[in-house]
């Protein structure tokens, strides 16, 4: 069952990790190997994380890196369903072979 508008993984990174504990982006990108500016762009949502990203958050954070990537493609599978139209889209029934 799909989830019901799921949080971008800024969002979730922003309320799990650095407000409970007062860290600051600044200091999560030190600790990342990043620069805050690309960190931000990840907690703000206007950046998806990268498996590159993925890497070191699963270093830093914990979690795999499979669950920092399938976080975004749900997130980003949810954003596409509420805009995309698939009106026009025809199914193709393939032969067996």
């Amino acid at each position: 069952m799909p989830m019901h508008n799921p949080p971008h993984p800024g969002e979730f990174i922003r309320e799990v990790y650095l407000e409970p504990n007062n860290i600051t982006g600044r200091q999560l990108a030190a600790k990342l190997g990043v620069s805050a500016s690309t960190l931000n762009r990840v907690l703000q949502g206007t950046s998806g994380i990268s498996p590159e990203m993925a890497l070191r958050l699963s270093k830093a954070l914990g979690r795999s890196p499979e669950s920092w990537l399938a976080m975004q493609d749900n997130h980003d599978l949810w954003q596409a369903r509420q805009t995309v139209d698939l009106d026009a889209v025809k199914r193709i029934d393939f032969c067996a072979a």
